[in-house]
């Protein structure tokens, strides 16, 4: 079992790093972490190694990561969940409107949420609500489209909020699709949902592989592209990093 993290400090070219150090039993080297949270020096159990050490000989790629999370912080949207403020479906911005209905509706300009929906959870979990239920509808439906053409069959679609992760794809045919994909632009997760079907015919990533992506999504590097550069933007809430 890991033993609970501790915090320390090292200077690492002039700049003060707080960072944690993990001793685990499933790690077979030591390496180090970096995410939206921090810096973690992750040590195999029994192993000998000077954390300090170990992050000072990594020091220019543990303040270049550092440097990437904290942009991608800054690119995450400010979200206060209050009616009357926007949020993307589809790659466009839309005005959240609570009101008294007998369901949630789509406008070209609004996302539409029931009253009585809110007043039973809280605005940010209807809407939640509302963004699942839209991907589902919505990746079936490409899913479907796809799948024939492809030569492929899937199990069944599994509705996710992975927080690094768009898509997944079991052997036993399973897709799994994050709902935050469909704030992005339409094409963006037609492009995971082709990949991940892709993963039924050939589950690596290697030549074969990245043949068949292009040739249902040939513009399928762009869209890869865009991901990288905007995922901060999907992001929901501060649960999500």
């Amino acid at each position: 079992m890991a033993e609970a993290v501790a915090e320390h400090r090292i200077d690492l070219d002039g700049t003060t790093v707080p960072y944690a150090v993990r001793h685990s039993a499933d790690a077979t080297r030591a390496r180090i972490d970096v995410d939206v949270h921090g810096v973690t020096v992750v040590v195999p159990e029994g192993a000998r190694l000077d954390p300090a050490a170990f992050l000072r000989e990594k020091a220019a790629w543990v303040l270049e990561k550092r440097r990437e999370f904290a942009r991608y912080r800054e690119r995450v949207p400010d979200r206060t969940f209050e009616p009357g403020e926007s949020f993307p479906l589809l790659g466009r911005e839309r005005e959240l409107v609570v009101e008294p209905a007998r369901e949630n509706r789509l406008t070209e300009a609004t996302i539409r949420l029931r009253q009585s929906a809110v007043e039973q959870s809280s605005v940010k979990r209807a809407l939640e609500n509302f963004y699942r239920a839209f991907a589902r509808e919505r990746f079936t439906e490409r899913a479907e489209q796809y799948a024939p053409r492809m030569g492929v069959e899937y199990d069944q679609i599994e509705i996710r909020n992975q927080k690094t992760k768009w898509g997944s794809c079991s052997s036993t045919g399973t897709l799994g699709l994050n709902w935050r994909l469909t704030m992005a632009p339409p094409e963006i997760s037609e492009y995971v949902v082709v990949h991940e079907l892709t993963h039924l015919r050939e589950m690596n990533h290697g030549e074969a592989f990245w043949a068949i992506v292009k040739a249902f999504d040939p513009e399928y590097k762009d869209h890869r592209a865009w991901l990288r550069k905007h995922s901060a933007e999907l992001v929901f809430s501060e649960e999500d990093l």
